[in-house]
């Protein structure tokens, strides 16, 4: 053998990385008949709890910086600007780094993949716990926004293989429910570890993710072929997988849909706009909101930790009403009960900011308000998205909201700390009074956004 020639076995490491992420073939062993619905059940209940635990172990690396703000502002001498800007960088790579690992995700299996994007994050937030200098600071938790978007498209991929179209948007709405479930309990834990060390809100948690990281590999199975079940449309009597048009394989025609529904069509411009200011008012309460409980109002850090976390389960029942009422009162409509939800929004914002109470059950209450009323909006957004888009070219709809969504730190993060250090939290919350405003402005424009017309609009074209 020539000496300079290398084993095959060694030649290509990274083909032999990308072997560890792809997705196992359909199983050669088949569920028999009379176990499938069985075993259907019982795999499908464990999908969605395992990537909802999954997803909020996220939120305990993600949202851990809030609880640890204040402490860092004083011990260290970090400026509210300085801190503004890890959020707001943060949130930027997130967006974008969520829309690339997208088609990553499609093509890898789900537990691996997610569980190597929470290992990382977790090392990203050993490493900014460690930290002592403000552009280390800022380097690891820029690296933990790019990590952290590894968390969303395989629970996408593994909701989509394993519920069916017609019952999707229930499933999801649950689903969604583990932001809020991560981000209270970050919060919570958070404020109990900032008393005895602000370094804690970053060490813990990322014990407990690299835990959960190992779990999912162990638990999270690929789609029903790969373990010996049908795929779900058969299984549940929708549209088999491959009845779909022909049509909508062709890459040209994909992109004259894409240009025409959703690059093309102006309410989802107005969607997305509308995103971006949703997201300003919901970050800029959880990311500020225990800072400006301790500074304005005189709550301890262990209890605005715990006022905080009662926002995001407020969150909870608020996008389960909000589907609830989307589909029993406005008839799939969501623009509206988007614009009704954004409208109370800003009124809860103005008695949150306006109101002097010596009574912090007062502060919960308006802080329960907002978040009731600011995450049946963002999680309705999606909702609007896929009926403009339909299911053709929902991702990519959803994908075009979310990195407006995400843009929003900009505002949310920077631009508060920036507000806030140089005018006072008298300008800064005038600004998410304003913010919820102009998005309930904005969803006036999709006030008669229908899925049933969207599809007969659609189907007509491809008639044509």
């Amino acid at each position: 053998m020539d000496p300079t020639e290398r084993p095959r076995t060694s030649r290509n490491p990274f083909q032999r990385i990308l072997s560890f992420y792809q997705p196992p073939p359909p199983s050669a062993e088949k569920v028999p008949q009379e176990r499938i619905s069985g075993t259907y059940k019982r795999k499908r209940t464990w999908v969605l709890a395992v990537t909802m635990i999954g997803y909020a172990t996220f939120y305990l690396v993600r949202k851990n910086l809030p609880m640890a703000m204040h402490s860092m502002e004083t011990d260290l001498g970090i400026s509210k600007k300085q801190l503004g800007a890890f959020l707001t960088i943060h949130g930027l790579l997130y967006g974008a780094s969520k829309f690339f690992n997208g088609f990553l995700a499609d093509r890898a299996h789900p537990a691996r993949f997610m569980a190597t994007g929470l290992v990382l994050a977790a090392l990203a937030n050993v490493f900014f716990g460690l930290s002592g200098a403000v552009i280390t600071f800022g380097l690891f938790w820029m690296i933990n926004g790019y990590f952290q978007g590894m968390g969303f498209p395989p629970c996408a991929r593994s909701i989509t293989h394993w519920f069916s179209p017609s019952e999707r948007a229930t499933k999801f709405s649950i689903w969604n429910t583990s932001h809020s479930i991560g981000a209270a309990l970050a919060v919570i834990l958070g404020g109990y570890l900032a008393t005895k060390d602000w370094r804690l809100c970053f060490f813990v948690p990322a014990g407990i993710a690299a835990v959960v990281a190992f779990g999912l590999i162990l638990r999270l199975p690929d789609t029903p072929r790969s373990v010996g079940l049908p795929p779900v449309e058969e299984f549940r009597g929708d549209a088999p997988p491959d009845s779909e048009d022909k049509k909508d394989l062709d890459p040209r025609a994909f992109r004259a849909f894409l240009a025409r529904h959703v690059f093309g069509n102006p309410r989802m411009w107005v969607l997305a706009l509308s995103n971006f200011f949703v997201y300003t008012v919901r970050y800029s309460i959880f990311d500020w909101g225990p800072t400006f409980l301790q500074e304005q109002k005189g709550v301890t850090l262990v209890a605005s930790g715990w006022m905080t976390g009662a926002y995001e389960i407020s969150g909870i029942v608020g996008m389960l009403v909000g589907g609830v009422v989307t589909d029993r009162l406005f008839k799939g409509r969501a623009g509206r009960a988007s614009l009704v939800y954004m409208a109370l929004c800003a009124l809860f914002l103005l008695l949150f900011w306006k109101i002097p109470s010596h009574n912090p059950m007062v502060y919960v209450f308006f802080l329960c308000g907002i978040g009731f009323f600011i995450y049946g909006p963002q999680c309705l957004v999606g909702v609007i998205a896929a009926n403009l888009a339909t299911k053709r070219a929902a991702a990519t709809a959803i994908g075009l909201t979310g990195i407006f969504g995400y843009a929003s730190t900009i505002l949310s993060g920077w631009g508060m700390g920036a507000i806030v250090e140089h005018f006072g939290w008298q300008a800064g919350f005038a600004m998410l009074v304003a913010s919820a405003t102009v998005a309930t402005l904005l969803f006036v424009g999709l006030w008669n956004v229908d899925p049933q017309t969207e599809l007969e609009i659609t189907a007509g074209e491809k008639k044509s």
